[in-house]
Formats: C-alpha cells, structure tokens, sequence
C-alpha cells in the first residue's frame, strides 16, 4: 500500500510593528510590518515581510474590488478624523483591523489570483509601479519583482545571485530610510525599509 500525503496548504498573515514614519516637519504616517509566511504554490516567496501604509491598503482594495465585482470584499478599519497615532490603543485597533482584512483576503481564491495582491504583500512597491507592472509596461514581471525585492533583505537567504540584476527595477521606487528601521525584538522580524513618504496618511 502506498500512501500519499497532502500537506494542508496554510498562509499565515502578520500585521505588526507599527512605526511613525515622519514624511516633513510637518507631516507624519503610520506605516505597518506584514509578515508572510506560506506553502502555498500561489505565492512565489514562501516568506516575505514589507512595510505598507494604511492608505496603501486602501489603494489594495479598491483595486481588488474593481477586478472581482461579484464578490463582497472585507471591510478596513474605517479612516477616522480622530485617530491618533500617538494613541497607543488607535494604532493597535487600526493595526488589528488591518490584520483581519488580510486574513479574510487571503481565503478567497479568486482574489488569490490578482497580481497586485502578491505586490502588494511581498515587494515595496508604490502602487504606481505595482499597476505598471501588472500591466506589463516594466521591465521586470511579477516574479522579478517579487524575487529582487527577496534579495535585497538580508535576512532572507539570497537564493540566486543573478536576482540581484534586477534590484533597481523592482526596487526603484523604494528609498533607503535613515528612520532606524532596524530589527525589532521580534525573532522572526525582517528589518523591513520604510514606504516612500507621500502626502496623505
């Protein structure tokens, strides 16, 4: 008899380390680690970490929703006049909400499917360069970018030398912070680098 054993594909999402990022003397953001870790075959890093902002997430859905229609998505946290992000209890629910938005995203398997998504969660792409590149008109394609992005975090194993041909390209948008991003005390932290800054929080 032989047996064959089907292991349960499993993604689990962690949203964490909320950091101010400031953008000026004016203006300042709350940006957020999301940690992947996976087997699934959807995903071409089988463990990724990014930082992404709360108005990037906002860019996800809407973009997600406009690709499947007929589907319900889960909603934010909602964008609230009174947030504070020197308010300890604000930025954990915003960062709670952010985490179960994700979870919910990541059961659907048509949502699976959108390439932005897979951008979005394991490069630091702008969502400028995440549609150009959705929508072939960079250099580099999903995988290049999701693959370059890898290696430039040290402390994932670098996996192919040749995929550092295609850092500037997958990581042209992405500034090196001098915010002192460095590891937190979480064991399994990526050092992740800050967003670009932008206007809006």
């Amino acid at each position: 008899l032989i047996f064959i054993m089907h292991l349960q594909e499993f993604v689990t999402v962690l949203v964490r380390d909320p950091r101010i990022q400031k953008e000026d003397s004016w203006h300042s953001y709350i940006d957020y680690e999301i940690f992947i870790h996976t087997n699934s075959i959807c995903f071409t890093r089988k463990t990724s970490c990014v930082r992404r902002r709360y108005r990037e997430f906002v860019w996800l859905r809407q973009r997600l929703q406009s690709n499947a229609v007929l589907i319900q998505l889960p909603e934010l946290p909602s964008r609230t006049p009174f947030f504070n992000m020197n308010n300890p209890n604000h930025v954990d629910h915003r960062r709670q909400g952010l985490q179960e938005f994700l979870e919910k995203i990541l059961q659907d398997a048509l949502l699976l499917s959108d390439s932005r998504l897979h951008l979005f969660l394991q490069t630091q792409l702008s969502p400028e360069d995440m549609e150009a590149c959705v929508s072939g008109q960079t250099k580099y394609s999903v995988a290049d970018a999701i693959l370059s992005f890898a290696s430039l975090n040290r402390r994932f194993p670098i996996e192919d030398e040749e995929e550092k041909q295609g850092k500037n390209d997958a990581d042209s948008d992405s500034e090196s912070s001098s915010s002192g991003l460095g590891p937190s005390d979480d064991s399994i932290s990526c050092g992740c680098k800050a967003s670009p800054a932008s206007e809006e929080s």
